[in-house]
């Protein structure tokens, strides 16, 4: 299960049916989960946990310094859920002291080739990452999120739950959830909800129908945010999804893209 040519720290704990290819390399305090596997000339970086179930596919990079010129070697830390795959030359780095002294990854995303995760970014369930997708420091992701190749995503950006970015588009301002955008003239724009994607996620009717409706007050109305918030809140109650939305806007710190 472990190829001799691998060179592993003693420190490190693996699973008893972890597999460890041809040259990988795996660093100090490192665990990885029951059913993963670690692919040929991969290296695992110092301080990185890994959960069960994870496919790592040969040349990547997993838990390695950050690319911040702060960093002086500190322990911290890149935790990673289970049941992802992440793809040949991908890379993940660990967070900073300055920030969250830890990246976060969850479970069952797909992380395809020579994308990248920078230091201290949060990464929820259900995500995708394109080809060549980047991710600058301090990113959130949310759940269900689609990355097109080439796209990248400005630091302390936020990316709302089910929403799909076009490849090549430049995100410097945080997506509201639900959305689709692509590039504008110089960032991204919305284009719209991603209505393909919610309906393939289980939302009922009713609930699209009234993000239909909040999506036309507040893009549409030629309302100022706070205005549009509020009329949005008068006119449609008891929708956690709406709910969410709006939330999500109010609590932004970057701003929000716009239509």
């Amino acid at each position: 299960m472990i190829h001799p040519s691998a060179i592993i720290d003693e420190s490190a704990q693996l699973a008893a049916d972890v597999e460890i290819g041809p040259y990988a390399i795996i660093g100090r305090h490192v665990s990885i989960g029951s059913g993963s596997t670690v692919g040929a000339h991969a290296v695992i970086g110092d301080w990185t946990e890994i959960g069960a179930n994870n496919r790592i596919f040969h040349q990547t990079s997993v838990g390695a310094p950050p690319q911040d010129l702060k960093y002086r070697g500190e322990e911290t830390w890149t935790r990673i859920g289970d049941n992802n795959v992440i793809r040949e030359f991908a890379t993940i780095h660990r967070g900073t002291v300055t920030g969250h002294a830890e990246t976060v990854v969850g479970s069952n995303n797909l992380f395809m080739a020579y994308s990248h995760v920078a230091h201290d970014c949060r990464i929820g369930d259900n995500v995708v990452m394109a080809n060549v997708a980047t991710l600058a420091g301090h990113v959130t992701i949310e759940d269900h999120v689609i990355l097109g190749g080439l796209v990248a995503v400005h630091q302390f950006c936020t990316v709302g739950a089910h929403v799909m970015i076009g490849g090549g588009t430049l995100i410097g301002l945080d997506i509201p959830p639900y959305m689709i955008a692509t590039s504008g003239k110089r960032d991204a724009k919305l284009r719209g909800l991603n209505l393909i994607g919610l309906k393939r996620r289980g939302f009922s009717d009713e609930a699209i129908n009234d993000l239909k409706k909040a999506y036309k007050t507040l893009f549409m109305a030629g309302l100022k945010l706070p205005d549009a918030i509020s009329r949005i809140r008068q006119e449609i109650h008891n929708r956690p999804e709406v709910e969410y939305l709006l939330a999500f806007i109010e609590r932004s710190e970057r701003g929000i893209c716009r239509g």
